[in-house]
């Protein structure tokens, strides 16, 4: 294995630190994965506490042959100018997905025909769209993802998270009858009163809005591109029960499209401690690692499309 320093977006406002990730001695241009991060804040190892999911995918992908490309995200290398420049997701991941594809694509150790997106939560919320404006990909790895709008996904959390304790659910149906107030209505808006309108932070209505307008399903259901879908049986943050089964009934006659449940494994693919959305802080304290079985999964569908 070969790690290089890269900078995606050298020359723009918002340059980002990131590693290129090889397969010991490349005597040919090798296929490669971008990775796309989930939401917040995030380095390029998606740090997690003490769970690291980008690193540990690249480490693995690359003793099966294949590359990756992993970045800083934008929002954690310029938190403080990001603060005010947030406006949607096309200018807090998908710029720099585009950029990050187009580095690899220009890269001769890297098959720019074998090029693939990997997202992971939000980012395989996004990947289907990063793909149809401009990334222009062979293919697409989603872990963790969802069918459903970022706001249904949030007032579902929200709801998770009341639990059995008549206090706190008390507190937490006050806040989702607050954000379910200020959702409702919201493509009725004008995409002008959806950025006046905060939802919490420095994000606006608008940001749900924008991105919003099409879902994963509805991106992939346009294309013919092969996906490969992957989904922890005990993640409380994207539901096995719910957001996987909505995946494959909206997609049972798409064509290159595979679907991998791990059972036991969490949001993070890893081992699960907890099924408890309360106990988060848990979950992601205690290091583990990203098995073989689900990079090798992944190593399979990259080098193996027509299998």
């Amino acid at each position: 294995m070969v790690c290089k320093k890269i900078v995606i977006g050298e020359s723009t406002e918002y340059p980002l630190n990131g590693m290129l990730t090889l397969p010991d001695a490349c005597s040919a241009p090798v296929p490669a994965v971008v990775m796309v991060h989930g939401s917040g804040p995030s380095n390029m190892d998606e740090k997690v506490m003490r769970l690291t999911p980008f690193k540990d995918l690249a480490q693995g992908l690359a003793a099966h042959g294949v590359a990756s490309l992993r970045y800083d995200k934008r929002t954690f290398a310029h938190a403080r100018k990001m603060k005010t420049a947030l406006a949607t997701v096309r200018e807090e991941t998908i710029e720099d997905a585009l950029l990050a594809v187009a580095l690899l694509k220009k890269d001769p150790q890297i098959d720019p025909d074998r090029i693939y997106l990997l997202g992971h939560s939000m980012g395989a919320m996004l990947a289907p769209r990063i793909d149809a404006e401009g990334g222009d990909v062979c293919g697409m790895i989603l872990l963790a993802g969802t069918p459903y709008r970022l706001e249904d996904i949030v007032l579902r959390q929200l709801r998770q998270a009341g639990g059995k304790n008549p206090i706190l659910n008390g507190i937490v149906s006050l806040e989702y009858r607050i954000f379910a107030k200020k959702f409702s209505g919201l493509y009725e808006m004008s995409d002008e009163e959806a950025k006046k309108k905060k939802f919490a932070g420095n994000l606006s209505l608008y940001y749900f809005k924008e991105m919003g307008q099409k879902t994963a399903a509805d991106y992939l259901l346009e294309s013919e591109k092969p996906v490969l879908i992957l989904q922890g049986g005990r993640d409380f943050q994207v539901l096995a029960s719910d957001d996987f089964q909505a995946f494959q009934t909206l997609l049972a006659a798409r064509e290159h499209t595979e679907f991998k449940l791990y059972p036991n494994l969490n949001h993070v693919f890893v081992d699960a401690i907890s099924d408890d959305i309360l106990r988060a802080k848990a979950e992601y304290s205690v290091e583990r690692h990203i098995g073989d079985e689900v990079i090798g999964d992944i190593a399979a569908f990259i080098l193996n499309p027509d299998d």
